[in-house]
């Protein structure tokens, strides 16, 4: 049984509870949701959820019914292997000198990322991309001191019509 990466979309209806009872569906049936986002959709009244799981083809499977079963649940889609996915990533970076705080910046613009707040000590920088580009960009900074990070979790649309 391998288990695979999934990136499901899910319109919903916009009410309290939800989430609640999706995250409980996927409980229930021994899922662990790797990340879940949810904000308003195109559509007034239903809110779009992007959760990424693990699983096989038949637990996918397993997920996308029990999924359907729930009353709030208007529209799921598979898009893992047809999607933009992005993440974004605040991290507040520690300045030990002036030769780190340039060397971060540099880093920075590399990366096409943002310089958000500047103090004597820290850089707060705000990155997007995908989980591979932001684990890259931790992966250089860390050895100058990492004071905070806060990650959003993966969200995606699929392309196309």
């Amino acid at each position: 049984m391998t288990l695979e990466y999934h990136v499901i979309s899910t319109l919903v209806e916009d009410k309290p509870g939800v989430l609640q009872k999706v995250a409980g569906m996927f409980n229930r049936r021994g899922f662990n949701i790797d990340s879940i986002t949810v904000g308003n959709s195109e559509v007034e009244g239903l809110s779009r959820m992007v959760i990424t799981v693990h699983a096989d083809e038949k637990g996918l499977e397993q997920v996308m019914k029990q999924l359907n079963k729930l009353i709030d649940v208007i529209k799921i889609k598979d898009i893992t292997k047809k999607a933009v996915k992005r993440e974004l990533c605040l991290i507040k970076v520690s300045i030990p000198n002036a030769e780190a705080r340039a060397e971060i910046m540099q880093y920075t613009n590399i990366f096409r990322a943002h310089i958000l707040d500047v103090t004597e000590e820290t850089l707060m920088i705000e990155l997007t991309g995908d989980k591979n580009k932001i684990n890259a960009f931790i992966s250089l900074v860390e050895g100058y001191g990492i004071k905070r990070i806060a990650r959003t979790g993966l969200t995606a649309m699929s392309r196309g019509v």
